[in-house]
């Protein structure tokens, strides 16, 4: 054998020597991905601003609405205004944290007591002035506390989503609202109490509806959990 082949083949042995002790180390390690984590959503961002802004103008839309004992016309034009201004954030704060990422704890909880602080105040401030009967107002506020109630009591098994009835019946009380507000004649009043009625009918529905979902979500939850 010439040195050449020799060195060739004891080349190819320590060849694969390497290679058995490699496959036998297993494959080389990499370094590990670094995972970032997720940036955490600022309490202080824009959809939170409007909610607040909505709790702001309560206030102002309350004074507005007493202003010349509620039967000044330029006063009124502004309380409806300053209602509707409210009203719209409504939507805008909900879509923003939606397409944005914002959705926090804070803004959460701040949302729904923002809606009930306004349309809360409109009823109560009609009703004090005496353009909307109190059981109106009643009814209403019942049901709103009630479902909050609701919500706390089946909130260790889940979230009730919001439906298409209760979306209806958040925007017939906004517009029926709105028609009461309104310096209208008398001949409007017709229409006024075909929108509240509806208002009223859809918020005593919705509000069984939510009591059904929650009394079968928590039995739900409770037979998952053998409680």
């Amino acid at each position: 054998m010439s040195a050449a082949t020799g060195d060739a083949g004891e080349g190819m042995t320590r060849a694969a020597g390497s290679d058995a002790r490699k496959a036998s180390a297993g494959p080389v390690p990499t370094p590990e991905a670094v995972v970032p984590e997720p940036t955490p959503v600022p309490t202080w961002n824009v959809a939170n601003i409007l909610t607040l802004s909505r709790l702001v103008l309560v206030p102002l839309f309350v004074v507005a609405l007493f202003a010349g004992d509620g039967a000044d016309t330029t006063w009124r034009a502004i309380a409806t205004g300053l209602f509707v201004v409210a009203s719209a954030t409504d939507q805008v704060d909900g879509w923003v944290a939606r397409k944005y990422g914002l959705i926090t704890d804070f803004g959460k909880i701040a949302d729904p007591i923002a809606d009930k602080a306004l349309i809360g105040a409109a009823l109560v401030g009609l009703s004090v002035l005496g353009e909307l009967p109190w059981w109106v107002t009643i009814v209403i506020a019942v049901r709103e506390i009630g479902v909050t109630l609701l919500r706390f009591w089946v909130i260790r098994h889940g979230v009730i989503p919001a439906s298409r009835g209760g979306k209806a019946k958040t925007m017939t009380q906004i517009v029926a609202i709105v028609v009461y507000l309104l310096p209208l004649p008398a001949g409007a009043d017709p229409v006024r109490w075909a929108l509240m009625g509806l208002a009223v009918l859809l918020t005593v529905v919705t509000g069984v509806d939510y009591l059904v979902r929650a009394v079968r979500l928590r039995a739900a939850g409770r037979r998952a959990t053998g409680a």
